[in-house]
């Protein structure tokens, strides 16, 4: 008996009839719509989805036509530089930091202190613990009674956990809420705006989050076709799921229909899951919220509502300022005003967060900066398209379509 698994991971039958309709879209495509030298460029916004790219070698079984590119899908990548500077700071005055794996390394680029990290600051003697979930947090806070701080990172995809137990009054009062979660919605639209702004080459199709969408539902996603003519697949992590996304967004391009298709029908709903929306927005509202390399975005972080602000809120609590816009915007030459404070010297994260460019075309990618050393904050999380390509090995066929 076959399982999803065989079907969507191991089919190779599938998966040649599929890229067999991707290079014939491909070439209508090219012939109808596009000059020489152009390209179709389809934006996935994951992290798990440019893993699985990049893993399973699918851009170098796609025709040289297509470029598939990362959008901003790593959520510790984007934590601002100055709420790690002040959790260190608190490490170090004695607070307990629990954190996960991924954020521990992650750079300040304006240290206050001796440690550029969470790591280093453990070195010293600080108490930084990693955990697992938010729930081991809670369990040690209960039992050492100590301040302490939770750095509440992730995308929409961890909101049910962190919801649940506020909503529930699991978590003690000695523990508080760094609230550092960001919503992939605003951010896409914000993207996209981008592009067109600046006069990018256009993104043409997007393949949407699975597990966010899973949370959220597919419909959250409406806007890309009905607001931006852009063809839109919600799709899984497999292969085949992502051959299938990038055959049906080449489909609506070819008869230029653009709309929402959910492919990830085993897991996601029009509607998402209603009963976690709900409990969650009991507990957050939406607010402004920078992201590191990226700028500020409307409506693209939750702040605690009052009643849990001011019981669990760390920013209140330890007079952690906001970020400032000034502090906040892009940092390469290209887009203007050299940001202040958010990457460190010559780092390109923010551009390749937004698929602007790519790991390679950073001067410190796997010079300066490595898995073992990492010098920006893409390079530190497994999520984040610098330490996937490092890992993963998408450098040569990304010289390649360079033509080098």
């Amino acid at each position: 008996m076959r399982t999803v698994q065989d079907i969507f991971r191991s089919n190779r039958e599938l998966a040649s009839s599929l890229i067999g309709i991707i290079k014939k879209y491909a070439e209508k495509i090219m012939k109808k719509q596009f000059e020489n030298n152009s390209l179709i460029k389809i934006m996935h916004f994951c992290g798990t989805h440019e893993w699985a790219i990049t893993h399973y070698g699918l851009r170098s079984l796609l025709p040289r036509s297509i470029e598939l590119v990362a959008g901003p899908g790593c959520p510790v990548c984007v934590v601002p530089s100055n709420y790690i500077d002040m959790s260190i700071k608190l490490a170090l005055e004695g607070y307990t930091i629990y954190t996960y794996g991924d954020a521990l390394r992650l750079p300040s680029s304006r240290p206050k202190t001796p440690a550029r990290s969470l790591y280093e600051a453990k070195s010293l003697g600080a108490e930084v613990k990693v955990v697992y979930s938010f729930f081991d947090a809670i369990k040690d806070a209960k039992a050492h009674k100590k301040e302490s701080i939770f750095l509440g990172i992730g995308f929409e995809t961890i909101l049910p956990i962190y919801g649940f137990f506020f909503y529930k009054g699991e978590v003690p009062t000695n523990l508080k809420f760094m609230s550092l979660v960001r919503l992939t919605p605003p951010a896409m639209k914000f993207t996209v705006k981008l592009y067109k702004e600046r006069g990018l080459l256009p993104i043409m199709g997007v393949i949407a989050p699975g597990h966010v969408s899973a949370v959220i539902g597919g419909y959250e996603w409406r806007f890309l076709p009905e607001n931006f003519g852009l063809p839109t697949v919600v799709t899984g992590f497999e292969p085949i799921d992502i051959l299938m996304a990038i055959a049906t967004i080449l489909k609506m391009i070819d008869n230029q229909k653009p709309r929402l298709e959910i492919e990830y029908k085993r897991l996601v709903k029009p509607n998402g899951n209603s009963y976690v929306k709900k409990m969650v927005n009991e507990v957050f509202q939406p607010t402004y919220a920078a992201w590191r390399g990226i700028g500020m975005i409307a409506r693209s972080g939750l702040m605690f509502r009052e009643d849990f602000r001011k019981i669990y809120d760390a920013f209140e609590y330890f007079g952690i300022p906001d970020a400032s816009p000034s502090e906040y915007v892009m940092t390469h030459a290209h887009f203007g005003e050299p940001g202040k404070y958010d990457l460190p010297p010559n780092c390109r994260c923010g551009e390749v967060v937004l698929g602007i460019s790519k790991p390679t075309d950073c001067p410190l990618f796997m010079k300066s900066c490595t898995p073992e050393t990492p010098w920006g904050p893409c390079m530190v999380s497994i999520e984040g398209t610098c330490n996937v390509w490092a890992k993963h090995g998408d450098i040569k066929n990304s010289l390649i379509n360079k033509g080098e």
